[in-house]
């Protein structure tokens, strides 16, 4: 299993390039789901972030074998509060 520190990383580099956005701005500021449909230009609605989950957690999958599942989710949610589900579904080591 990786290192937690490896999985945020890889974690949050897949989520940015999914949403289009710079971590500096969703992860520096802590936004909000809302807020990150709201700034991102590829981003129309929630569906839209379902959609980016899935991309994200797809490539967790083949990169370290790991299958996460993450729970329905408010909008208010801050996207640090994210990252640390998708770190703890990996570390109950739900593999592919």
């Amino acid at each position: 299993m990786a290192e937690v520190t490896d999985l945020k990383d890889f974690i949050c580099r897949k989520f940015c390039e999914n949403v289009g956005l710079a971590p500096d701005e969703m992860f520096g500021q802590d936004l909000s789901l809302a807020q990150v449909i709201a700034r991102s230009q590829r981003m129309q609605n929630s569906v839209d972030l379902m959609e980016a989950f899935a991309k994200s957690s797809n490539a967790l999958r083949k990169q370290y074998g790991i299958r996460v599942r993450l729970p329905a989710l408010s909008l208010e949610t801050r996207i640090s509060q994210v990252v640390e589900l998708f770190v703890q579904e990996c570390q109950q080591g739900r593999a592919a």
